[in-house]
């Protein structure tokens, strides 16, 4: 297996709803058009912010399918976000996402039954890859959801000797002390994927190479100037529109983030639909409140081509 080499932006995409709740896979085609003009390298699918884990395995078999039609023919990397509570059912994404010849798959780790071990969560993430045997394979730590507290690095030094298609990790934490040793394992072998947006700068600096986020849906241009004034050296550009995302986020915040950015999609005229229960969709007058916040900060005019 060639280990896949993952740069630059992937966005961790929504799945679109019909407004009774069914999936729109009408909406795919736009959302990766948007992307691939935007700059985007790939996509993250059924992952947090695409509501996977309230997602029946026939409806993430339909979004895989979507993608990998369309994200394709976008010229996008597909990474299947495959991880479940029951390991089965995790199993059967890994084995349809090889069979659709997906760039990659990745796994959240059980967090019902929570895995107490690092060797525990090591063989879990195991059963999965090994469905997926042809495809590399990136775990997805994600602690503020998950609420695993095995140390990361014990996990991924354990991995990486136990799980042949092992590629690297979603790094959903805030945590720079942690990144530096997680970059650290096997002296650099395994690619890690940052996920903390308003912190990209911060994870360029310390060797991170590749980013999935939210965000990168509709602020794709703003983090693609963070990345070439980072190359260039002109750190101070690259600050200031870092900070500037910081404001964004922070707005993003205040809504709750799967509403308020399935929100933003439809402000960019890629509507994506309503989240699904648990979450609701912003009020009207949440929805104008935000969308006067993020117009206040000079929002979408940096989002513009």
């Amino acid at each position: 297996m060639t280990r896949p080499h993952l740069t630059g932006l992937i966005a961790a995409v929504h799945t679109p709803f019909h407004a009774d709740g069914s999936l729109d896979l009408g909406a795919v085609p736009g959302q990766a058009g948007r992307l691939a003009a935007d700059g985007v390298r790939g996509v993250f699918v059924t992952g947090t912010t695409g509501e996977g884990q309230s997602l029946t395995v026939g409806e993430r078999r339909a979004m895989a399918e979507a993608w990998a039609e369309h994200g394709a023919a976008a010229g996008l990397d597909v990474i299947m976000q495959v991880g479940a509570n029951c390991l089965d059912d995790a199993r059967s994404l890994a084995a349809h996402a090889e069979g659709l010849g997906l760039r990659a798959i990745s796994a959240v780790a059980p967090s019902y039954h929570k895995p107490r071990t690092a060797d525990a969560l090591v063989e879990c993430s195991l059963r999965v890859a090994e469905a997926a045997p042809a495809t590399p394979f990136y775990y997805y730590e994600i602690p503020a959801f998950t609420g695993l507290t095995i140390p990361t690095t014990a996990y991924l030094e354990t991995a990486l000797g136990r799980i042949p298609t092992f590629a690297g990790l979603k790094f959903s934490c805030p945590d720079l002390m942690l990144l530096q040793e997680v970059l650290a394992v096997g002296d650099g072998a395994l690619e890690v994927l940052f996920g903390v947006v308003e912190q990209l700068l911060a994870a360029l600096a310390l060797g991170v190479q590749g980013a999935i986020g939210a965000t990168y849906n509709f602020a794709a241009p703003i983090f693609g100037r963070i990345l070439e004034a980072y190359a260039a050296g002109a750190l101070e550009d690259a600050r200031a529109q870092q900070l500037l995302t910081v404001r964004m986020v922070r707005v993003i915040l205040r809504y709750g983030i799967v509403p308020a950015t399935k929100a933003i999609m439809e402000m960019i005229d890629v509507p994506v639909g309503p989240p699904r229960l648990p979450h609701l969709p912003l009020a009207p007058d949440a929805r104008d409140a935000m969308e006067r916040e993020l117009r206040a900060i000079g929002f979408f005019e940096r989002i513009a081509r």
